[in-house]
């Protein structure tokens, strides 16, 4: 009965560092590469946010950035709604 449940264990287990290799490791490298493209954003990079707005940045603040969309529109957009730099992707 015992050796029952070491086996479940060991299953169990396995199952579980399984699903850290093929699913959290990739989306924590996922989340550290997004972070540093946040951080190294500057004014001039054009970006595609997550909504699918195409812009030129114009200012960067500390949370957020001013993105330039046409001539005479700017809108302020947080800088996690960044999700690539245009071309970069």
């Amino acid at each position: 009965m015992q050796n029952q449940w070491i086996q479940l264990a060991i299953w169990f287990l396995l199952f579980v560092g399984i699903f850290y290799v093929f699913i959290i490791m990739p989306r924590k490298k996922q989340e550290k590469k997004h972070e540093e493209l946040v951080e190294a954003l500057k004014r001039g990079d054009k970006v595609v946010t997550i909504g699918g707005i195409k812009g030129e940045i114009s200012k960067v603040k500390e949370e957020t950035v001013m993105l330039k969309v046409s001539e005479n529109t700017e809108i302020e957009m947080l800088k996690k709604a960044i999700a690539y730099k245009d071309g970069e992707q």
